[in-house]
């Protein structure tokens, strides 16, 4: 395949982006997991072969998808996984409260650790039953999960463990040795692990992701794993992820509570989806060696430039969960780059009680974007001294 040219900057106005048009024009917009690099040609390419024939009627059970899928997961993680295990659904989001409403009553309760993605907080709302939030710890110069912590926050009444690995927002992947953990501790007390894996194909040198499920038989009956190619190919807005469910009376469960409410990706969508599974290895290996040189100079320019501000490196994702406490922006490090610098990121309080003082910045972006937007964070906070 021909070399991407990921520094090719695309202009997204007109284009319904949420990540471009809430902030003024002079702002620039280093928030929302959306990346600015154009999607795979074979996005574009599905799409367009589709729409050239004049009718859009309904489309059944597509098993090439499925088979397409099952094979993409078997080469990149060595998880062989059958047809029958994948439930289709519009996103990830989506799956997080279709299983909450399949598997909790009112008297039952979720845990999660935090910080994490926003939508966590939503669940057991939704779900009408109450939720439990476990704060992962800072050892050894990375985000840990203390799992002593993790088995006695459990309760008689807790019956779902919603897992996001790779981590958003702080991008921990985690090992072997602590799925292992989590899996033996859910197994332990009778807990259904919910997995979202949507950041899964987004990984740097020496952090391999590993599918919880895939762990052993007894972890793939208790677990539901979601996944999709939005972030890895940047189609959010195609809406399409699936559910690997190998437990029967899991997925009957499922499919009873769908009931009307959760529906399938579109047909474009689907299209989609299956050409770029088949097609764009290539691609997304260029694209997470762009990503990893993001990385790497965010990371030193950060040390180097704004030493106040901690960062870990993340091992996975394109997201970066920057330590502002010792700079005491006021009245917070959100507002601060936004108003000072003229930079959206999004505020850490939105991930947890612990993301107080704390921002997270998209680096999914062409380099200069990044340059520009640094440059402008470290003057607003030299100005400010």
């Amino acid at each position: 395949m021909k070399k991407i040219d990921f520094d090719q900057i695309y202009s997204r106005t007109n284009t319904d982006s949420i990540k471009w048009k809430r902030y003024p024009g002079d702002v620039l917009p280093l928030w929302v997991a959306d990346m600015d690099f154009a999607s795979p040609p074979e996005v574009a390419e599905s799409i367009a072969k589709r729409i050239s024939h004049p009718i859009f009627g309904y489309g059944g059970p597509d098993h090439d998808l499925h088979e397409v899928i099952c094979e993409w997961v078997q080469k990149r993680y060595g998880w062989q996984i059958d047809t029958d295990w994948i439930l289709l659904m519009p996103g990830v989001v989506t799956g997080m409260n279709w299983v909450a409403r399949s598997f909790l009553k009112k008297s039952d309760s979720l845990i999660f650790h935090t910080p994490v993605y926003p939508p966590f907080f939503n669940i057991s709302k939704n779900a009408d039953a109450r939720q439990i939030e476990i704060p992962m710890i800072i050892r050894d110069g990375t985000y840990q999960i203390s799992f002593d912590q993790f088995e006695k926050a459990i309760q008689e009444s807790t019956k779902l463990y919603f897992l996001c690995n790779p981590q958003n927002p702080v991008g921990r992947v985690f090992c072997k040795e602590e799925l292992e953990e989590i899996n033996e501790i859910c197994l332990k007390k009778n807990v259904i692990i919910c997995s979202d894996e949507i950041h899964c194909d987004l990984t740097f040198s020496g952090h391999p992701h590993i599918p919880i499920a895939s762990l052993s038989e007894y972890a793939a009956k208790n677990t539901i794993t979601l996944m999709a190619p939005s972030k890895t190919f940047n189609i959010p807005g195609l809406d399409f992820s699936f559910a690997v469910v190998p437990n029967p009376e899991h997925r009957q469960r499922m499919e009873k509570s769908r009931g009307g409410l959760v529906g399938h990706p579109n047909l474009l969508a689907a299209e989609a989806a299956k050409a770029v599974f088949a097609n764009s290895a290539d691609w997304l290996a260029q694209l997470n060696s762009y990503l990893e040189g993001n990385r790497d100079y965010l990371v030193d320019f950060i040390k180097t430039n704004l030493p106040e501000i901690k960062i870990i490196p993340p091992e996975g994702t394109y997201l970066a969960w920057l330590d502002c406490r010792e700079l005491d922006l006021q009245p917070g490090p959100y507002e601060f780059f936004l108003e000072k610098a003229k930079v959206a990121l999004n505020d850490g309080q939105n991930f947890g009680k612990n993301g107080a003082g704390f921002v997270r910045l998209n680096f999914g972006c062409q380099r200069q974007t990044l340059v520009d937007a640094l440059e402008r964070m470290a003057e607003a906070i030299y100005t400010a001294k």
